[in-house]
């Protein structure tokens, strides 16, 4: 599917009117915010209590940074950020029927809105501290611009759609707004540091998309979609730099994020998320198709975020 090459950033958007809050975006927002400030009093605890450890220097050696590296450790972090997502193609509809694409897509993100942008993550370092894996889940946003103009391709009811117009004569919704999620399985691997307490890494994962997709279209007899789903293949790479203190770390993190949707539009109003997926999942196991067929497109995104993270680590043996 073709993809524009401009780059985009949500911020001047008119926010649409407030949502409905629904109780798994309020749990997660609440326990990544908990996370968060949990993590800051402990560096706020910790901090205070650096001045009474004065063999700390003398212990660590010289300041190298194999000194902070423990030879296991496992870190629990919660961050949040901003996003920066590319237009996109975007082709709505059934396989051999009513189906239409619409090019080019502008998509914003509007992370510190409700629901804000977050992600919450566990990494655990392997012996020697410098390879790891990590599960990490991205709630980022993907909303249409719906006032902007774009070309229009194919037909709804059998009747051909104008070849130029406003994508709210055609799609009333078009959001992945209570989460264009990702859950990714990520290697990391750790850079030499840069001096005692700076430790550069870089990481690259895949694993899937669960969104909630919200679609519908101006058309009478098509209700709109609103529900978790499954919807196809996720990837990252990242280059991050943590800051090491005593027992959490700070880090700042650019990631490059692709997710290839192929979402079902169901035409149904979903509850949560494992509902919504065993549903998801009945429907494939009967063999039966979605009555709005699919909305397949690609977010592929720059994200920087900064975050928190606590840090669990045995001791090295002593020599």
């Amino acid at each position: 599917m073709p993809k524009t090459a401009s780059l985009t950033i949500g911020w001047g958007e008119a926010r649409l009117k407030p949502r409905a809050r629904r109780p798994f975006e309020t749990l997660s927002v609440l326990a990544a915010a908990a996370l968060l400030v949990a993590s800051t009093a402990a560096t706020v605890l910790e901090q205070s209590a650096l001045p009474g450890e004065p063999g700390r220097a003398a212990r660590d050696g010289a300041g190298g940074a194999a000194a902070t590296l423990p030879a296991k450790e496992t870190m629990v972090g919660a961050y949040t950020g901003v996003p920066y997502t590319y237009p996109s193609a975007v082709r709505i509809g059934k396989q051999g029927a009513d189906a239409f694409t619409i090019d080019p897509v502008h998509w914003y993100t509007d992370p510190f809105h409700n629901p804000i942008y977050y992600g919450a993550r566990v990494a655990q370092w392997f012996t020697g501290g410098k390879a790891g894996m990590m599960v990490d889940f991205i709630h980022s946003k993907a909303m249409a611009r719906l006032d902007e103009e774009a070309s229009f391709s194919g037909q709804i009811e059998g009747k051909p759609l104008p070849p130029r117009a406003r994508i709210r004569d055609i799609v009333n919704k078009m959001e992945f707004s209570h989460g264009h999620n990702m859950l990714l399985l990520t290697g990391l691997l750790r850079l030499p540091g840069i001096g005692a307490h700076l430790s550069p890494y870089v990481g690259a994962g895949a694993g899937v998309l669960l969104p909630h997709a919200e679609v519908g279209l101006t058309a009478p007899g098509h209700p709109r979609t609103y529900e978790y789903n499954f919807a196809g293949p996720a990837g990252q790479a990242l280059f991050g730099l943590e800051v090491r203190l005593a027992r959490v770390s700070f880090f700042v993190e650019y990631k490059f994020t692709y997710g290839d949707y192929d979402a079902p539009l169901s035409q149904k109003e979903g509850s949560w998320l494992g509902a919504d997926l065993w549903r998801q999942f009945q429907r494939w196991m009967n063999g039966e198709e979605p009555p709005g067929g699919h909305i397949e497109t690609q977010i592929v995104s720059h994200q920087v975020v900064s975050g928190l993270a606590v840090r669990f680590a045995a001791r090295p043996a002593a020599p």
